[in-house]
């Protein structure tokens, strides 16, 4: 196995190199823009991405590069969650079309239910991550934020339990407990007594209800959590029951 004083190659600055590169704003070609600030909403929201894959040359515009790319993963979906998409893979550059941050906030505030209801998590979770660095009220942002963080852990954390060979839904046996320190001296987590679960997740959900245009998404995404039962808070409360009460007996 590898021997390495450091994780990241060239320090922890190093990763900003990375991060900016995947930052690079699309490029547009003569005649393509976002649809305006004005764009009927409405007529979006009922009416459906068609199986009509564009035409590829090898000089065509990153703009259209993407635009064909999300027309073939949203087919099927109204033309409303294909802009909201649209929207999203621009505002996460480091430049985009002015009017683009306006016509996210008109979406989130005029069709937020159908977004909600509509959109997969994928989808879902990329809104409101987009919302940290877009949204109009420093409660939009920072529920946004605070998602942002949440979700990326539990891809890091998830995407490496892949590696176990342990269901997703599958507790830990308790008795395989490992003793030993967690990484920066921290304390491990108590899980009978611990109390770190709400004050993660109690704060977010306040900031959720205190967010005028993301707080809807937000509580959505944290009920999704809740009801989901692949996630590291519902194995460890599996875990907790097995404590509490004891294996199962069996039939």
């Amino acid at each position: 196995m590898a021997d390495y004083e450091e994780t990241f190659f060239g320090g922890i600055a190093g990763l900003t190199r990375v991060w900016q590169k995947r930052r690079t704003p699309l490029s547009y070609g003569p005649g393509e823009s976002l649809p305006p600030l004005d764009v009927d909403l409405d007529r979006l929201a009922s009416t459906y991405v068609a199986d009509d894959p564009p035409d590829r040359t090898d000089d065509q515009s990153t703009y259209a590069n993407r635009w064909g790319d999300l027309r073939g993963q949203l087919k099927g979906c109204t033309e409303l969650a294909f802009l909201n998409s649209l929207l999203i893979v621009n505002l996460r550059k480091r430049d985009w079309p002015a009017h683009a941050p306006a016509l996210f906030h008109r979406l989130w505030r005029e069709k937020h239910r159908q977004l909600i209801d509509e959109l997969t998590g994928r989808w879902l979770i990329s809104s409101i991550i987009t919302f940290a660095d877009h949204g109009e009220t420093e409660a939009d942002r920072r529920v946004g934020q605070s998602l942002n963080i949440l979700f990326s852990l539990m891809k890091l954390y998830e995407s490496e339990r892949l590696y176990s060979g342990r269901n997703a839904s599958t507790p830990f046996r308790t008795e395989d407990r490992k003793a030993g320190s967690l990484p920066l001296d921290m304390d491990p987590f108590s899980l009978m007594k611990g109390d770190l679960e709400p004050n993660f997740l109690a704060p977010i959900l306040k900031e959720a209800r205190a967010a005028p245009t993301a707080g809807e998404l937000a509580k959505h995404l944290l009920e999704l959590i809740n009801l989901d039962d692949r996630t590291l808070f519902r194995r460890f409360a599996l875990m907790r029951a097995d404590i509490s009460f004891g294996p199962a007996d069996a039939d």
